[in-house]
């Protein structure tokens, strides 16, 4: 029996991500352009995709996204995407924590903390141990937090791996509060949809294309101002 074919997206971060994966093999990527809205660009790279592997969307066994935190208007574009793909064709679904798949994006690590910019400032974040037969264990709750809250959080920790474009952005703070500990800043991969393909595949358990839910973290602008 062949592995599942799986089709990924995503749209959580400015740029995003689409891949194409034959099991644990990756077969094609693209990655978006961060000046320009999902909702213009998503179908078309998927499309771009498809012809480029040669591979028709009826024959994608499994579609996987990454449902959040991230951007709320990136998140409901691609769940929304994937969720009208999986009903259509009648595929199963898988949602993925973005933070699992920024994790997993920065290597094997006892203690990594996945980190993505949440806007004004703050950041989204979360402890994962990542290995090689369970890729992903999570170790606590997503947060969303002040940079320098982050080590009221991990600071304890002796060894750490920091993962994700906000590790990157905040790069001279945790050096500065690294005070002679092992820890390692990942370089950020612009590629995560590649990292949901290979979490979707590892997992047993799909969703209802009906109630994929994104994780949000913290409410919307729109309800902090009511």
């Amino acid at each position: 029996m062949s592995e599942p074919l799986i089709l990924s997206v995503e749209t959580a971060t400015l740029s995003g991500s689409v891949a194409i994966a034959r099991g644990e093999q990756l077969l094609a990527v693209l990655s978006g352009d961060p000046k320009i809205s999902h909702s213009n660009t998503l179908l078309a790279d998927v499309d771009r995709l498809l012809g480029e592997t040669k591979i028709s969307v009826s024959d994608v066994d499994l579609f996987a996204v990454a449902t959040g935190p991230g951007s709320f208007t990136g998140l409901r574009i691609g769940i929304a995407t994937v969720k009208a793909l999986s009903a259509t064709l009648d595929r199963p679904s898988v949602g993925i924590p973005t933070l699992e798949a920024v994790a997993l994006s920065g290597g094997v690590s006892e203690n990594s903390v996945a980190l993505l910019p949440a806007g004004r400032g703050e950041v989204f974040t979360q402890l994962f141990s990542v290995s090689g037969a369970n890729p992903v264990k999570t170790l606590d709750e997503p947060a969303h937090v002040p940079p320098a809250r982050l080590f009221e959080r991990y600071g304890h920790l002796e060894s750490v791996t920091w993962c994700g474009e906000g590790a990157a952005v905040h790069r001279e703070l945790i050096e500065s509060s690294a005070a002679g500990k092992e820890w390692r800043i990942a370089p950020p991969d612009p590629n995560l949809a590649t990292h949901v393909a290979r979490l979707a595949f590892k997992r047993r358990q799909f969703d209802d294309p009906y109630t994929l839910r994104a994780i949000y973290v913290r409410p919307a602008d729109a309800q902090l101002k009511t």
